[in-house]
């Protein structure tokens, strides 16, 4: 009875949040993007849908982080070089400026490093560093635009990674309901999800998914109080092989989750109601009832901000110097 006391306390609290105390809630709203190299954001555009950086002249760093959908493929894992599918589910691009660090398991400490690595990586763009400098020194408009941005006619995979990692760092999506509450909108989310969100924090979700990604920031254990089902997938201990980092993850960006779906590194449900219930589960040693599920998921859903507005670039054309794509 106390406790049920206290969450309906806590919710009446909630709804009549000033502005100002708002503003110490454990979620913060996306701020402004600022600062911005223009021409260097555009050259990360370019090779972010550049296909020629793969192998086979098909895949992108679109092909597996789509824009069109949330950031993410929405597939249980991506497909790379001769139809290869992946180990793990491919997170979204949306917001990834506010992780900790990339890759689930954290092995890329920024947004820099990971660009670099599907491309070299057999299993997804199939190529090569060398390969991909290549290709590009091979068309004009490449090295003119790389000259212009970073002062140089020698392309080098530093500035290829850089210029990517600056493009997908305006890859944010602000003004969602819920920041929008957080700035003082009252009417910006409705009575429902307001209470799914003082659940999501009486329950200890906000425990792990807090900060401006609403997660993102910290590594946890899958299978907190109780072991989760994959046992073979050993998350950050393939970086430290460390005894005890093993089933740790990066714990996942909330922001937009109702767009990225299957949910979980081995995408194991594409319901967001599940994943909610999951999570409950192995996490925190919970069992929700439909109606808390309900409210929390639709607090989840109003978590999702506007999208990048990204006109599908115009590629340079090939040369007749151009090393062909190997489709093997």
């Amino acid at each position: 009875m106390k406790l049920i006391l206290f969450v309906y306390c806590s919710i009446f609290l909630t709804v009549n949040l000033s502005a100002a105390d708002r503003s110490n809630e454990m979620i913060k709203p996306i701020p402004a993007t600022s600062d911005i190299n223009q021409a260097k954001v555009d050259l990360g555009k370019q090779l972010f849908f550049e296909p020629r950086l793969s192998k086979s002249g098909f895949l992108s760093c679109n092909s597996c982080h789509n824009l069109s959908t949330g950031g993410a493929d929405n597939l249980p894992s991506s497909i790379g070089h001769k139809w290869q599918l992946g180990p793990i589910n491919s997170p979204t691009v949306l917001n990834a400026k506010f992780n900790l660090a990339q890759f689930w398991d954290g092995r890329a400490k920024d947004l820099q490093e990971q660009a670099g690595g599907p491309i070299a990586n057999p299993g997804e763009m199939a190529s090569t560093h060398e390969a991909a400098i290549n290709v590009l020194e091979s068309i004009p408009e490449y090295v003119n635009s790389f000259k212009s941005v970073y002062g140089t006619d020698k392309i080098g995979v530093e500035q290829i990674t850089d210029a990517i990692a600056t493009f997908e760092e305006t890859l944010v999506t602000p003004n969602s309901k819920f920041d929008k509450w957080l700035q003082g909108d009252d009417n910006a989310i409705s009575k429902l999800e307001q209470v799914g969100y003082e659940l999501f924090k009486a329950k200890g979700c906000i425990t792990c998914h807090n900060g401006i990604g609403v997660g993102g920031a910290s590594y946890q254990k899958l299978g907190m109080v109780k072991p989760y089902p994959d046992t073979k997938t050993l998350g950050r201990y393939n970086v430290t092989k460390k005894e005890e980092d093993k089933y740790f993850f990066k714990v996942p960006l909330l922001r937009n989750i109702e767009l990225t779906a299957p949910y979980f590194h081995d995408a194991s449900t594409w319901d967001l109601s599940e994943a909610v219930n999951i999570m409950a589960e192995y996490q925190l040693g919970v069992a929700l009832s439909a109606d808390e599920n309900q409210k929390i998921v639709a607090f989840l859903k109003s978590l999702t901000g506007e999208q990048p507005k990204i006109t599908y670039p115009i590629l340079p054309p090939s040369t007749k110097d151009t090393p062909k794509p190997d489709r093997n």
